[in-house]
């Protein structure tokens, strides 16, 4: 929970909530939610199951859909989510299961999306399911990396899906990396000492960018 209150006292405008960042977050406990839900800012629950690979098996995608359903009962704004089939390309079954599951909450796609195949095909999908943002490096390692990339699918989505660069965002680059890509939104950890700080926070959202654009912390 340190890095939630670093998060609201840093200014963020809504929080990713995992477990296990070291994993690339896992989804959280269920005591964990609601102690980030009570604390007043929107909470975006991360849905992964497991660590690993992003081709679920029907059992795992029940686990999910439980999860999600949880999340929504204890007062979740909404869900990150992401499945894909072996072949690399997006599991639209599983995905359409959690859409259903998650309705009137608002739905990201992770970056399952970085290692799915053909991603301008990959993002056509994501958007017909219904997401209404997309977390990705741009298929790169950072996002600082992956800014041609995430220009051409802020240009590609036009408006209808969110793209929501995220990956090694610090104070130095979230300003060239929303001028570049045209994003309105940009993803961070910020962390110091295992735990978001609220200083990194506050550096990072105190530039012109921020007086429309939102920042989540994972």
């Amino acid at each position: 929970m340190q890095s939630v209150r670093a998060a609201i006292e840093g200014g963020a405008h809504r929080v990713e909530l995992c477990e296990a960042l070291e994993l690339d977050g896992l989804t959280p406990s269920e005591a964990m939610m609601g102690s980030a839900i009570g604390m007043g800012i929107p909470v975006q629950v991360l849905i992964r199951v497991r660590e690993g690979d992003f081709v679920y098996n029907k059992d795992e995608i029940c686990k999910m859909r439980n999860d999600i359903r949880l999340a929504r009962k204890l007062g979740a704004a909404g869900v990150v989510i992401g499945a894909l089939m072996p072949d690399g390309s997006i599991d639209e079954e599983a995905i359409r299961c959690m859409m259903d599951e998650a309705e009137g909450l608002s739905v990201t796609f992770h970056r399952a999306f970085d290692v799915c195949h053909k991603p301008e095909e990959a993002l056509e999908k994501i958007i017909s399911l219904g997401c209404h943002r997309l977390l990705t490096s741009g298929q790169a390692t950072t996002a600082e990396q992956g800014i041609p990339m995430l220009k051409k699918l802020v240009e590609q989505a036009d408006g209808r899906i969110i793209i929501m660069p995220g990956a090694g965002v610090n104070p130095q680059n979230a300003s060239r990396i929303l001028e570049e890509t045209g994003a309105l939104e940009i993803h961070g950890s910020l962390r110091r000492n295992g735990h978001t700080s609220a200083e990194l926070v506050r550096a990072t959202l105190n530039n012109r960018h921020f007086s429309e654009q939102s920042f989540t912390i994972s």
